[in-house]
């Protein structure tokens, strides 16, 4: 079985915090315990140390570096609320740490001039307390290591430390502890909110399809609502007249007929994204969602009326895409922009923060995605261009050649500059207006 890792450039931005994040939190303890056993190697041979100290020393502060190591994983993974406090591996962290200091306090050279001593008991707790400090309250943190160090700053006279080197060690030890656990301590709270938000992304982006299955079951009710209650009533009436044998009975069966055939067509167009939708209204909802959630959202688009189907066409271009950039990606800009020309109105609809792995599909299924759009536009003569540009941006482009007759001079603004009309509500939602509506539609609307 071949395992496949993420590169660099296929990780989304929270994952890359993350990576970043992990990998300094372990490297600065390992960085300590190895520099503490090249210092144990090194520093009491020219000290005058004894040899014990060159055998149990080194392995010791690996040892330790592993148990830290394993300790801050674990931490960390608590910190993001993805598992249990480790409170088995603290132990075991806490055990080796202080192995690792009596070793220090019993077989280093006596304090030099250089502080030797100092450096090398600051050293050895710097990995606990980076593996501690996320899993522990700042207050309780202060009060163990406190205790620590003055416990060793008790025992450094016995190795013929002054009042200064007892002084020096504390501020050193301290200083040092105290920026380190509020180094990573900030580095790791930036890192959850990261991923909160991404989750929150996330959640937004489910409920964008949520909405749209919501459309969808509103347009059904729309369409069938009032239909069979009115194929209910007439085929009643049609049993009755048939049973005292009236001529009328044949007439209310065929508006019978009528009326099934009409709730097929327009089941159809609801199945299939032809309903009338307004596109402005559409432009307004993908600025509200993008917006809401945290993408820089600008909109463009002219003052001239489009014909009914042109606009239905861009409408469902605009959602599409917007649900595209919520679900594909780490987008932090988006732009929307229709052109109309003399012969054409071109919607081009461009985000950044598109990974490789996660680029819109253009194969789905019929009815969804790319290849839906395209069959959608091709019915109007319309073409659609999907590209990714430079860097991680990424284009949609459709463009609906217009009826000769309904060919307007466009506005002053148009080509992209004004903003789409603002409407209530702001979720994308088509307004229900009962002059462009099918008959059964407006009926089931007023039922309502």
């Amino acid at each position: 079985m071949t395992v496949r890792v993420k590169g660099w450039s296929g990780r989304s931005r929270p994952a890359k915090v993350d990576l970043y994040t992990r990998g300094t939190v372990y490297g600065l303890v390992w960085a300590a315990a190895v520099g503490l056993a090249l210092l144990l190697l090194t520093e009491p041979v020219r000290e005058g140390g004894t040899p014990a100290l060159v055998v149990v020393g080194p392995p010791l502060a690996l040892a330790m570096g592993l148990v830290c190591a394993r300790l801050a994983r674990r931490s960390m993974d608590a910190y993001l609320g993805r598992g249990a406090v480790p409170r088995r591996v603290v132990g075991c962290a806490a055990s080796t740490t202080a192995a690792v200091v009596g070793t220090v306090l019993g077989l280093a050279p006596a304090v030099s001039s250089t502080g030797l001593l100092v450096m090398m008991l600051a050293t050895a707790l710097l990995p606990f307390v980076i593996s501690q400090c996320l899993i522990t309250k700042g207050s309780t943190l202060a009060l163990t290591q406190g205790a620590v160090l003055a416990v060793i700053a008790g025992l450094l006279p016995l190795r013929g430390a002054t009042s200064a080197d007892v002084a020096h060690f504390a501020a050193v030890a301290g200083f040092t502890i105290a920026w380190t656990a509020f180094t990573i301590r900030v580095s790791m709270w930036v890192l959850a909110v990261m991923w909160e938000l991404r989750e929150a992304r996330d959640v937004q982006a489910r409920l964008a399809v949520a909405e749209e299955r919501l459309r969808f079951g509103r347009d059904l009710h729309d369409v069938l609502g009032r239909n069979l209650a009115v194929i209910a009533l007439k085929s009643e009436l049609a049993v009755q007249l048939a049973r005292r044998g009236r001529p009328e009975a044949v007439e209310q069966m065929a508006e019978v007929q009528r009326t099934a055939q009409e709730s097929q067509r327009e089941v159809r167009d609801v199945v299939r994204g032809y309903r009338a939708a307004d596109l402005h209204t559409e432009l307004a909802g993908a600025r509200g969602v993008l917006t809401a959630a945290g993408i820089n959202c600008s909109i463009g688009s002219p003052d001239s009326d489009l014909p009914a189907e042109v606009q239905s066409a861009l409408a469902w271009v605009v959602r599409e895409a917007t649900t595209n950039v919520l679900r594909h990606g780490d987008a932090a800009r988006c732009s929307i922009r229709l052109a109309v020309s003399a012969g054409s109105a071109v919607l081009t609809v461009e985000n950044d923060g598109v990974r490789n792995s996660t680029a819109p599909d253009a194969t789905r299924g019929q009815g969804s995605g790319l290849a839906g759009l395209r069959e959608r536009l091709a019915a109007l003569g319309g073409t659609l261009d999907a590209e990714r540009t430079a860097g991680d941006r990424f284009r949609l482009t459709a463009e609906v050649p217009l009826p000769r007759a309904a060919v307007e001079c466009p506005s002053p603004n148009a080509g992209g500059t004004g903003d789409a009309p603002e409407q209530t509500g702001g979720t994308g939602d088509a307004p229900e207006q009962e002059d462009d509506r099918e008959p059964g539609s407006r009926a089931g609307a007023a039922r309502r």
